[in-house]
């Protein structure tokens, strides 16, 4: 590793000598940020990792990551993802703030390069980093995040909504001021966090807002939230409403196809508000993966929980208490699930669920899904 000559990295030399992994609780965001920028400034360059397909949160977190090392310290820093930005409002923010995020296959670096994985944990399978024997420099997540032991830095808090808040606390406490673009990106992902009351508002999260609003865009955010969608997002939330089936409060829906994988977690999200159901799972065939999403209302199970035990030996996922997604790779050959696996996976999802009821009932009746044709 080659050292950085940097007025920044002499300022933070006083905490060279602090070893440990874990942050202790009250620690000033100052002392954090400086000992990252510590550690980082010890590399040539870094790279910042979000898990694959980023929502608002990594990019954000991230972005504003991106920008305290580049701003403090002078590290060329890239920010890079796996896989896709789905949703259309994910994809219209970043059409329109334009955050410096790379989507790759894969990842190269060498040991002058700092690795830092945000918004997702070591043991997470979703990361370009997965299965790699390399660790990572520093983790910085609101997750729970096993497998910090062997990181050089780990920030890791559940009792904030999001990981843009802890990014944007370091901004805050080395006094750098975000323009409207990143403070609008690190205001969204603070929205779509919380949002179905996933998580709360921690006093930390209402710091944030407070200090984001001096700069972010209403404007903008507005618009973000009102993204256009395709005339092909209307017909796979036709399609996914009609292939709903309910069991006692219990929900699974196929799609039989879906042109957008973002209709998964939209279709979720819009079930799970009906009064009468309180778990939710769907699917839909994207290429030729089955891709997943998971709801859960509050006091009715671990979202995640529930998901990991429908997917085991076959699949993976991950998430929050009320909030999962995950995937089948490579099980399809057309634009449908196989049936045999459909089936699978309706009977372990009831399974998981402790489902009393094994005969489902339409959401949407077929004599009037018929009679309206």
């Amino acid at each position: 590793m080659a050292t950085q000559s940097s007025t920044a990295v002499e300022q933070v030399d006083t905490y060279h000598e602090l070893s440990g992994t874990a942050l202790a609780h009250g620690e000033s965001e100052l002392y954090r940020s400086r000992r990252l920028l510590h550690i980082v400034g010890q590399y040539e360059k870094a790279t910042i990792v979000t898990h694959d397909n980023p929502d608002p949160d990594a990019i954000a977190t991230g972005w504003a990551l991106r920008e305290l090392i580049t701003r403090r310290i002078g590290v060329p820093t890239r920010l890079v993802g796996g896989g896709a930005i789905v949703r259309a409002e994910n994809r219209y923010m970043v059409e329109l703030l334009q955050p410096p995020i790379e989507l790759v296959d894969r990842l190269d670096f060498d040991d002058r390069t700092a690795i830092i994985l945000v918004d997702c944990g070591i043991a997470a399978t979703h990361h370009l980093l997965a299965g790699r024997r390399e660790w990572p420099t520093a983790v910085i997540d609101h997750h729970v995040t096993p497998g910090c032991d062997s990181v050089e830095f780990c920030d890791i808090r559940q009792d904030v909504a999001a990981s843009a808040s802890i990014a944007a606390m370091y901004l805050l406490g080395e006094g750098i001021e975000p323009e409207a673009k990143l403070a609008t990106a690190l205001q969204y992902a603070l929205k779509t966090e919380t949002k179905g009351g996933e998580t709360s508002y921690s006093p930390l999260d209402r710091s944030v807002l407070q200090w984001l609003a001096n700069y972010a865009d209403p404007e903008m955010l507005a618009e973000i939230e009102d993204a256009p969608l395709s005339r092909d997002y209307y017909g796979d939330m036709v399609l996914a409403l009609q292939n709903t089936f309910l069991y006692g409060d219990i929900a699974f829906c196929l799609l039989p196809r879906a042109e957008g994988s973002e209709v998964v977690g939209e279709v979720a999200d819009l079930i799970i508000r009906c009064k009468e159901v309180h778990r939710v799972f769907c699917g839909a065939v994207i290429g030729s993966d089955v891709l997943i999403s998971v709801r859960t209302a509050k006091g009715h199970g671990n979202a995640t929980q529930l998901l990991q035990e429908t997917l085991a030996g076959i699949g993976h996922g991950g998430g929050h208490d009320h909030r999962a997604g995950g995937k089948i790779a490579g099980v399809c050959l057309g634009d449908r699930v196989p049936c045999e696996i459909a089936e699978e996976l309706k009977s372990r999802w009831l399974t998981s669920c402790r489902a009393t009821r094994q005969r489902g009932t339409r959401l949407i009746r077929k004599q009037e899904i018929v009679k309206h044709l």
